[in-house]
């Protein structure tokens, strides 16, 4: 439990390690199919070899996608964080009004 005035960055700190694990995780993948793709590790045909750059390709694309929706979940998000800041701040006001403590 909080102590007075302090607050809990649950949500904030939720979505900074998701977003930051969703970037590792794509990094993780791409190397791993750049690795599979450069070493020739799937074989010498060229039916692997184009397996690998397929499923490189399609991690590209995915990532496009991905990057173009970011400005949009920002905005969502930024929008969320100040509706919260705003019923927060009513909140305290009314206590004050009413001549409560925080």
């Amino acid at each position: 439990m909080n102590k007075k005035g302090q607050m809990s960055g649950g949500l904030i700190t939720g979505l900074v390690f998701g977003v930051a694990s969703l970037v590792i995780g794509v990094i993780i993948a791409l190397v791993i199919t750049q690795t599979l793709s450069n070493a020739s590790l799937l074989g010498s045909a060229t039916s692997e070899a184009n397996a690998t750059s397929r499923l490189t390709g399609n991690f590209t694309s995915g990532i496009d996608n991905v990057s173009g929706k970011i400005p949009t979940v920002l905005l969502v998000a930024a929008v969320v964080l100040i509706i919260g800041v705003l019923a927060v701040l009513v909140s305290v006001w009314q206590n004050m009004k009413m001549g409560g403590s925080l």
